[in-house]
């Protein structure tokens, strides 16, 4: 009987680890290729992992919350065939895979695509449904000592060094490297991970670079640890002389958007101002179209209008190299409150969209964050963030800066009101803004300006659209 054990892959976006949130398959269970084996979360979202092999679950390599690091076993399959002869084997288990089929992993994970990172098997199982990522193989033939990577120059007609996922030139790019001066050890020159890590090390210490492990040997001291015991809880805290009742390790994803948090505050010279807007006229307008767009998609068409008017808001701080950056469209952020705590993916090209694809997107957007599936891109790449706190039964926020975004836009509940009419006194649907944006990029100003055009023309709507 063959037993193949299959390595946590490569999840992107530079992640070294995932905790096992649920498994989907028991001991003894029978998988077939790219059927999802477990659900793991990471510091961007939760993903689920297909199986590589067909055959009978042997092992599962963790417990549900359990902290595993990539390229660490996650599961064994045994497919109940003679190994054939040839086959490498450690610990009484085969290869999982060839050394190309391995390398591969990197690409088919990308930078992150959401519900499954990586795919195999059939075409016809590719075609299930799930998303996948184009690959380009390397060569069939294994690697040879005349390939680059292997301590040779390539010659001058030799194609291009192959490069395994975007995450890989993107380590690349933040080393200071060019992709095409990294020897590849994979098969056919293939650049990995490794083989950046190990060009950035040269590059700054020479000396500790020749003492360094080759490729294949131990991953980097600065690798997490996760094997740490959290403290007993019931100890007594010496500054309060209390008891702790428990002590609850930090997830992967509340550690990211405490860094996230703590960069913004530390970095950015936020201001943030508030206005009272008179939505009674949107409330309506929403009311007599009941299955048209909702509250929110009007008012994300507005800021989209807002942000058109002053772009500057639209962009990030360059401080590495003094500038202002602007961005060429609209990726909108939304503030979602999820199991797993405060999210904020984007719409992306919110600013292609009509009003009613605004709604659709932001439904599902939300929907896809509220149950952890939202893919990487869409939890990194916003541009701009409006929160709409008022779903929460809030009136006011002073919302911190999503880093690094340069704004954000807050909406408090909407509420019946005592207001003033034409000098009248009558009941009207009052909601309240509130706008916290980089003093850096732009001054007051710019700002009330901005809060203006959204505030004007969700007490106005109808005007609004007509100019939109």
């Amino acid at each position: 009987m063959t037993t193949q054990t299959f390595d946590l892959p490569d999840l992107g976006e530079g992640l070294t680890e995932a905790e096992v949130v649920r498994w989907l398959v028991d001991v003894g269970d029978t998988v077939a290729v790219d059927q999802p084996v477990v659900e793991v979360e990471t510091a961007k979202s939760i993903v689920e992992v297909p199986s590589p092999f067909a055959g009978t679950v042997s092992v599962l390599h963790g417990e549900e919350g359990q902290v595993l690091e990539v390229g660490r076993p996650l599961i064994s399959v045994a497919d109940g065939s003679e190994a054939e002869p040839g086959t490498s084997a450690g610990a009484g288990t085969a290869a999982p895979v060839s050394a190309e089929e391995r390398y591969r992993e990197e690409e088919r994970a990308g930078s992150g695509s959401g519900n499954v990172l990586i795919g195999y098997g059939t075409p016809e199982a590719q075609g299930s449904g799930r998303r996948r990522r184009p690959r380009n193989r390397p060569p069939a033939h294994p690697a040879r000592p005349d390939m680059p990577g292997n301590g040779a120059p390539a010659p001058a007609a030799a194609r291009p060094p192959l490069v395994t996922s975007p995450l890989v030139r993107q380590m690349a790019r933040e080393g200071g490297l060019r992709i095409s001066e990294v020897p590849g050890s994979g098969p056919g020159g293939l650049i990995t991970r490794r083989d950046v890590r190990a060009a950035i090390e040269a590059a700054r210490s020479p000396a500790e670079s020749a003492a360094e492990p080759s490729a294949e040997g131990t991953p980097a001291a600065s690798a997490p640890t996760t094997d740490s015991a959290p403290a007993p809880a019931g100890a007594v805290d010496a500054r309060t002389g209390l008891a702790e009742s428990q002590r609850v390790p930090m997830s992967g994803f509340r550690r990211s958007v405490a860094a996230s948090l703590s960069r913004s505050r530390r970095e950015i010279p936020e201001a943030t101002v508030w206005v009272d807007v008179d939505a009674t006229e949107l409330v309506r307008l929403r009311r007599s179209h009941p299955s048209g767009p909702g509250l929110l998609s009007y008012v994300a068409r507005f800021v989209l209008a807002g942000l058109r008017a002053y772009p500057e808001l639209n962009g990030l701080v360059d401080s590495e190299r003094g500038e202002l950056v602007q961005y060429d469209g609209v990726n909108l952020g939304l503030a979602v409150q999820s199991d797993r705590g405060l999210v904020a993916p984007a719409v992306m090209g919110a600013h292609r969209l009509t009003t009613l694809e605004l709604d659709t997107e932001i439904r599902r957007v939300t929907a896809a964050a509220r149950e952890g599936r939202v893919s990487s891109a869409e939890m990194t790449g916003g541009t701009f963030t409006l929160n709409n706190y008022g779903s929460l039964r809030v009136d006011g926020s002073a919302a911190i800066i999503n880093h690094p975004q340069v704004a954000i836009l807050g909406l408090g509940r909407i509420m019946d009101r005592p207001w003033i009419v034409d000098g009248e006194l009558t009941a009207r649907k009052i909601t309240q803004l509130s706008f916290a944006f980089d003093h850096r990029v732009c001054d007051g100003g710019a700002a009330a300006g901005f809060m203006r055009v959204v505030a004007d023309a969700m007490e106005d709507p109808a005007a609004a659209i007509a100019r939109l």
